[in-house]
């Protein structure tokens, strides 16, 4: 399938993606707003000749938050325009840098031909920077007719995602040829860009950027004060961050059986995303005394859930917990960011599916930082044994900053092949 035939498709496509849209707005309204942007339609006025950035959803805008802080110092007198596909991308966008004036926001194109043009001419960017590996064959080749060089930053690639490529040869090869830089986080990656058709002299090995995660020391100082005012200094109280659907039950279970030996634990659970947060608060109530974190209530002795149901405080719930489980794991989804509870010095747990952070868990795992669990047996087990084994805890936690620390510095790369872009 060459692009012309890909096109065709998805313009054939349109009622079915229409469809989508009103499937996803019945759980999540915001679906059903901003329409026009998707198709570069009524687009507010925006400063042109600045950098693009697109980041897909909220794990890669949080991703590309320090690599656009960084762009905005490095380059004063340019804009950034950031794009993602999601209303939580959207909203969290907007609160990142609603203090940052040279930033500007909206929903990116459908990649058809003319909506990417029309997009393009609005903002006119010198630089678009894609992360991790959000391609879209006719972005990158209007970006190509028009000289801008496009970036693809943070990028993976595991060995099922490249087969899928592969069966599509014509359509990919082409496009790939067309970047001007990939910085992969492996020379594994590397490797499969390459056999892919992308240019050899254009592929780099920077690292991942998300070992850069740099924590506010007020957080800590924050999360401190928190739990002393819950009276949860000697509580023991850990997380279970970023599920999926199926997941929910597994950790309710698990935290039921924990309850058995440790009366007071208290367990964060946080759904990955917002649509769900009644549904889960529903499930919780059914079997624990649970309070929402969006009620602003204090967590008492009696509680023993807290659903995480605000956006922007994963990494502050992080700072809240004694031990971290990072979910969609337990399920075949490939798992969360496992280094964000490794950068506040947290022991790490896990379900088996990782495949999309295969390197990064090696890493965690073999530094004894990441420890996997199958159900809620095992899961129940590994956070009793995290609680009455202190000292092993505060190696696993250690263990994980020391990874962080040794493999930092792929910022610094990727902002250095940008820089060369210009």
């Amino acid at each position: 399938m060459n692009r012309t035939l890909y096109t065709l498709l998805f313009h054939l496509g349109l009622p079915l993606v229409a469809l989508r849209l009103y499937l996803r707005s019945r759980k999540a309204p915001a679906y059903a707003k901003r329409i026009g942007e998707r198709f570069a339609k009524g687009l507010a006025p925006m400063q042109t000749g600045g950098i693009w950035v697109h980041a897909v959803s909220v794990g890669e805008s949080i991703a590309a938050a320090p690599m656009v802080r960084a762009l905005l110092k490095r380059y004063p007198q340019l804009p950034i325009t950031i794009t993602c596909m999601t209303p939580t991308g959207s909203e969290r966008v907007r609160a990142m840098f609603a203090d940052e004036p040279r930033v500007q926001h909206c929903y990116l194109p459908y990649d058809l031909p003319w909506a990417a043009a029309r997009f393009l001419d609005h903002v006119q960017p010198r630089l678009a920077v894609i992360m991790e590996t959000e391609l879209w064959p006719n972005h990158i080749n209007q970006c190509a007719k028009r000289g801008i060089p496009v970036a693809l930053a943070n990028a993976r690639l595991s060995e099922r995602s490249a087969r899928g490529y592969g069966r599509f040869a014509r359509l990919t090869q082409p496009m790939l040829a067309q970047m001007s830089l990939i910085a992969v986080q492996t020379e594994a990656e590397a490797e499969r860009f390459r056999q892919l058709g992308a240019r050899p002299e254009c592929v780099e090995v920077t690292g991942s950027i998300k070992f850069d995660l740099s924590i506010d020391p007020q957080l800590l100082v924050r999360a401190g004060q928190l739990r002393a005012q819950w009276q949860a200094d000697r509580r023991p109280v850990w997380i279970a961050a970023s599920t999926h659907e199926g997941e929910d039950a597994i950790i309710l279970q698990a935290h039921r059986q924990l309850l058995e030996h440790h009366a007071d634990a208290l367990l964060i659970l946080v759904p990955r995303h917002p649509e769900r947060f009644s549904a889960v608060f529903e499930l919780c109530q059914q079997q624990c005394v649970t309070q929402r974190r969006s009620s602003g209530e204090a967590v008492t002795e009696q509680t023993q859930v807290l659903l995480g149901d605000t956006m922007g405080e994963l990494l502050f719930l992080y700072a809240l917990a004694d031990i971290a489980f990072v979910g969609g794991s337990l399920v075949a989804n490939g798992g969360h960011n496992v280094l964000e509870p490794a950068a506040l010095s947290k022991p790490v747990l896990s379900g088996p599916h990782l495949f999309n952070f295969l390197e990064i868990a090696a890493m965690l795992r073999e530094a004894g930082a990441l420890q996997e669990v199958d159900d809620a047996q095992g899961l129940a087990a590994q956070v009793r044994r995290l609680i009455e084994l202190p000292i092993d805890a505060r190696r696993m936690g250690d263990a994980g900053l020391s990874v962080m620390r040794a493999n930092q510095g792929a910022l610094q790369r990727l902002l250095d092949g940008l820089a060369r872009l210009f």
